[in-house]
Parts: structure tokens; C-alpha cells; sequence
């Protein structure tokens, strides 16, 4: 006769003895794109060293899916993204979390299309815009990692300069300029159902550029306001949030928060803005000592954001008082005249370090988050240009 008492005993020693045979491990990764070379280096974030490198068509921007599996590499003027496997696995056990750690590989499953520009993934479902067709691809994560991407093309009326977003079985894509769709940006976004069938009017956003995820919402910037997009319960509701408190000026770029909610923007040439869909004052605006040249949140000690700016410096904004709290000096000036795209650094957080590329000079510095302290510079070959970083720590079985 089966003994309930006897087999949960033996189930607990069973796991009692796998949890003993566990053992905490540790494992960041930075991806770097060369700003003119066709390569992406993987290279460890706590040794320094390359552990492979990946040759692509053409130079790209990176993206990071947020479970850290996936690099997706859009390459916008090769007319291709391709996707890499980070190597770096979470599961999830709810008292722990397992990692596993394998090599980063190129994936074969590249998405195929004329100018790639815009990229957006929220949770698990990823978006990619292609100018001169005006259509979007929309795939599951899982399919790309199976190497065989199932992919749903969305198309607009006209090529734009515009961007699509998937919501479950709903997809917002942009409404281009009636009159001029290839020079102008887009005036509004719309709301498909699974069956591609409009749900609901377009929402006017004239001068549509820049989105991003925090939570449960996306943020799309607009000339007068942002568009805060919610999960409802027939679909997306999306309310206008007009900029309130603010000088003349709007955002074009956005990135979220991580574990608070908020996004933060840039707002003219020399300053960036906090944005709090749910608070009283939506709009804090932090003034910076000199032009802005890039921006990332902090997604694992939340109340932190970074922006570096030409005069070669790293700035941490406290996002919870809304202000500058600590600068550190790591690159000479990188003016921001000149072409939109020239070599210049780009932040990444990898762990308890801020990585910052310095193509220029052929380096990445490596920044104490503790402390905000200089801690290591790691030597590049070519131009590290853009860079993501991901990874965590959890039990290695």
C-alpha cells in the first residue's frame, strides 16, 4: 500500500539533497556592435575577455529581449536583422531561480526587409518596423530562439518612418502623414485586432517618434504629449498625457523604467525629462551641464538612471528626486555636432558595473555602481559603438 508519509519524506530529502548540490553562480555578458566593422563581440563582463564574436552584414544596434535570451542586431542599411542566443537561461522556481550558462551563438532565423529601423519587444512578443515598406513583423521570442520565427506582417498605407507595437493578439502600428508619408513623421497610431481589422479610431500623436515599455505600460511620444497605452479589458486603452509644467520642446526617445514605473525622455539638446504617467506632476525636467549623448535606466537598482554627456562625463540621476546626485569623468569630449551617427558612447548596465563605449579610443569603461567609481577599462578591437548587457545570478545545477 502506497504510504503518503513515507514518499513526502523522501521527496523532501530528494529535494533538500538537489538544493545542497546547487551552486550560486554569477554571469554577466556585453554585446557590443562595431560602429563601421560587421561584427558583434560577446565579451564577459566580469573577466574582460571576448568570448566570441559574430559577423553580420552590416553594422548594427542592438537590442535585448527583457528575458535576457535573445540579441536581436538590427542592421538598417544591409536591409536585415539578425538574431543571436545570449547563452545566459532563467528559471524561475519561486523560493530560487535556476541560471544556465551556455556559449553565445548566431541564430539562423534572420527577419528579411527594406530599411529596419525600429525594434520593440514586450513580454515575449517583438515588432520590427520596416521603413521604405511601411510593414511590420511581428514573431514570438520562442519561435526566433527555435531558429524558425512564425512571423505576422502588419502593412500601412505607405512606406514611413514609423513603428508597430504587439499587445497580445493586438498590434498598434502608425498612422503615416497623409501628404507626405516618406518625409514626414507619423500623425497617430492605430489598434489592430488579431484578424488585422481596426479596433477603434486612429489616435492622434502628430510627430510620432520614440516608445518605450515600463510595467504594464507603453509610452509613444508625440509634438504635444505622450500616448500611455494600458492593457484593458477588450484591448489596449490609450489616453493622451499633454506635457504640463514644461518649456517649449518635446521628447523623441524614450526608455522605461525597471521595477518603478516611469519612463524618461529626452527634451531638447541639453536635458532629459522624468515621466510619471500616475503622479501629480507627470513632467520633472532635469537640466545637464552640456549636450546629452546617451541615456540608460538602471534596471537593477531602479531608483537610478545614467546619461553621459560630450563633455566626456557619466551623470547618475536619482529618479526618485528627480536630479543630478554624482558625476565621473571617463572619455575625452565627443562633440555632438556633426552627423547624427558618428562614433560616439553608448551606457549599458551589467550587473554592479555601468559599461560605457568609447570607440574612439577602442575601449569600454567599467564604472563601480556603488561606489560610481572608475573600476576597469576592457581594450576593444575597432570601434565599440552601441552595447547592451545582460545576465543575473541564480543556482547552477
Amino acid at each position: 500500500m502506497f504510504n503518503i508519509r513515507k514518499a513526502a519524506v523522501a521527496l523532501s530529502l530528494i529535494l533538500a539533497a538537489n538544493h545542497a548540490s546547487a551552486e550560486e553562480k554569477t554571469a554577466w555578458r556585453l554585446f557590443v556592435a562595431d560602429h563601421a566593422a560587421p561584427v558583434v563581440r560577446a565579451i564577459d563582463a566580469l573577466t574582460g575577455n571576448e568570448i566570441d564574436n559574430f559577423k553580420l552584414k552590416g553594422p548594427a544596434r542592438l537590442y535585448a529581449t527583457s528575458s535576457a535570451r535573445m540579441i536581436f542586431a538590427v542592421q538598417r542599411d544591409d536591409d536585415v536583422v539578425s538574431a543571436m542566443a545570449s547563452g545566459i537561461v532563467f528559471g524561475d522556481h519561486g523560493d530560487h531561480g535556476d541560471i544556465t550558462i551556455e556559449p553565445p551563438r548566431l541564430l539562423d532565423a534572420e527577419v528579411h526587409g527594406r530599411k529596419p529601423v525600429h525594434f520593440v519587444e514586450h513580454k515575449g512578443d517583438i515588432a520590427l518596423f520596416f521603413d521604405d515598406e511601411g510593414l511590420a513583423r511581428v514573431f514570438s521570442e520562442k519561435t526566433a530562439l527555435e531558429g524558425n520565427p512564425i512571423i505576422r506582417e502588419v502593412a500601412t498605407s505607405s512606406p514611413h518612418h514609423g513603428v508597430a507595437a504587439a499587445l497580445g493578439d493586438h498590434v498598434l502600428v502608425t498612422e503615416p502623414h497623409p501628404e507626405k508619408p516618406a518625409d514626414e513623421l507619423p500623425i497617430g497610431i492605430k489598434v489592430l485586432d488579431a484578424t488585422d481589422a481596426r479596433a477603434g479610431e486612429t489616435y492622434q500623436c502628430p510627430d510620432l517618434h520614440g516608445e518605450a515599455t515600463s510595467g504594464n505600460l507603453l509610452a509613444l511620444a508625440c509634438a504635444e504629449g505622450l500616448l500611455i497605452v494600458r492593457p484593458g479589458k477588450d484591448g489596449p486603452e490609450i489616453k493622451h498625457l499633454p506635457y504640463r509644467g514644461l518649456p517649449s520642446g518635446k521628447s523623441t526617445t524614450l526608455i522605461g523604467g525597471k521595477g518603478l514605473q516611469y519612463f524618461l525622455g529626452n527634451y531638447g539638446p541639453d536635458a532629459v525629462v522624468l515621466v510619471d504617467p500616475e503622479g501629480s506632476t507627470p513632467f520633472r525636467l532635469i537640466e545637464l551641464p552640456t549636450r546629452r549623448v546617451h541615456f540608460a535606466v538602471d534596471p537593477i537598482r531602479s531608483k537610478f538612471a545614467y546619461v553621459f554627456t560630450e563633455d566626456g562625463k557619466l551623470h547618475r540621476i536619482d529618479v526618485i528626486s528627480g536630479a543630478l546626485d554624482g558625476s565621473i569623468a571617463l572619455t575625452e569630449p565627443y562633440s555632438m555636432d556633426g552627423h547624427w551617427n558618428d562614433p560616439r558612447p553608448c551606457i549599458a548596465v551589467a550587473g554592479d558595473r555601468i559599461a560605457v563605449t568609447d570607440p574612439l579610443k577602442g575601449l569600454l569603461h567599467l564604472v563601480d555602481a556603488a561606489t560610481f567609481a572608475k573600476a576597469a577599462e576592457i581594450a576593444v578591437e575597432g570601434k565599440p559603438f552601441n552595447i547592451v548587457a545582460v545576465g543575473g545570478s541564480g543556482e547552477a545545477h
